[in-house]
């Protein structure tokens, strides 16, 4: 029976992750600073911050053979407070590496996957974007994610890790209950139209975001888990495809399901600056990630489908 670790476990992404482990027989241990509900048979919830020392000896009683490392404060509101993100986005990642890398038990080695995102490119332009794409982080979150990128590939070079980290785009549907997401629009729009509610859009419906479903989310933290990493880039970093769709398209998919008129509950009122982060993503190639296994919804359909139906889940 293998163990595994989940930090932000009762968060967003973590949650979903979490239940779609709890029935696979595997020891599962969930670390979150609060948690909503009691754990599933067979699981345990360790309450705290996952780079408090004592924690970590809780979780690593045993030996973790794969660690999902999903816990972070969101960009907007690390940008705000800066001080709290660089210590929870860099340094306690930083040492839950490390200590992970300390329990290198012979040959083998502790399977970390962790939750990158898109924000190291930072701005780009009107040109499709590669896998190759020299990161920019413009804001504070991006500059700690691709720092800890480059310090999992380090300790993966040296042998002490074996680290998958994944750049996330935009995940839907979130609760409308999250804060500090500036892209929480993308969500809103799914959950308000769903539940027949007017929505103020704060980005026009030409803008243009790179999408996926909470599902195909944790498909791809699950594939990165168990994939062969013999001829993984030295970057040790995959950018998992997406759906590149405007809002429009996003609004046809919805319309679709739940009538042409939900489109009257939509009014756009555009924030220049949300926009000019969120809104404006160009297309996205990942021949090398979908060669590797990974995978998008396939369709705005699919994408509202699978978001939705995990939404009605977490509510």
């Amino acid at each position: 029976m293998s163990h595994i670790i989940v930090t932000g476990a009762n968060g967003f992404v973590g949650g979903a992750l979490a239940r779609r482990l709890q029935d696979s027989g595997h020891r599962l241990t969930l670390i979150d600073r609060d948690f909503d509900a009691a754990p599933a048979p067979g699981a345990r919830q360790l309450r705290g911050s996952f780079g408090d020392p004592a924690l970590l000896d809780a979780a690593l009683d045993t030996p973790a053979d794969t660690v999902f490392h999903l816990a972070s404060m969101p960009g907007s509101l690390a940008e705000r407070e800066y001080a709290a993100g660089y210590q929870v986005n860099l340094l306690a990642t930083l040492a839950l590496a490390q200590r992970l890398a300390a329990h290198k038990d012979g040959a083998r080695r502790t399977r970390l996957v962790f939750a990158s995102s898109v924000a190291v490119y930072g701005p780009l332009d009107a040109d499709a974007v590669h896998e190759h794409q020299a990161p920019q982080p413009a804001i504070s979150y991006g500059a700690h994610k691709l720092m800890t990128e480059i310090a999992l590939a380090d300790l993966s070079r040296r042998g002490l890790l074996d680290a998958v980290s994944l750049r996330l785009p935009g995940i839907v549907a979130r609760p409308a209950s999250e804060s500090g997401h500036g892209s929480a629009f993308m969500s809103l729009v799914m959950r308000r139209l769903a539940a027949g509610e007017a929505y103020v859009c704060p980005v026009s419906a030409a803008a243009t975001a790179w999408w996926m479903s909470l599902p195909c989310c944790v498909d791809n933290l699950l594939h990165a888990a168990a994939m062969d990493t013999a001829g993984a880039p030295p970057s040790r970093t995959w950018q998992l495809p997406v759906l590149h769709l405007s809002m429009e398209q996003v609004l046809a998919a919805l319309a679709a399901r739940y009538g042409d008129a939900s489109r009257d509950l939509i009014r756009h009122q555009p924030d220049a600056a949300i926009e000019a982060l969120f809104g404006h993503y160009p297309a996205l190639h990942t021949p090398a990630a979908l060669a590797a296994g990974f995978r998008h919804d396939g369709s705005a359909a699919e994408l509202v489908r699978r978001a939705l139906a995990e939404a009605a889940i977490c509510s």
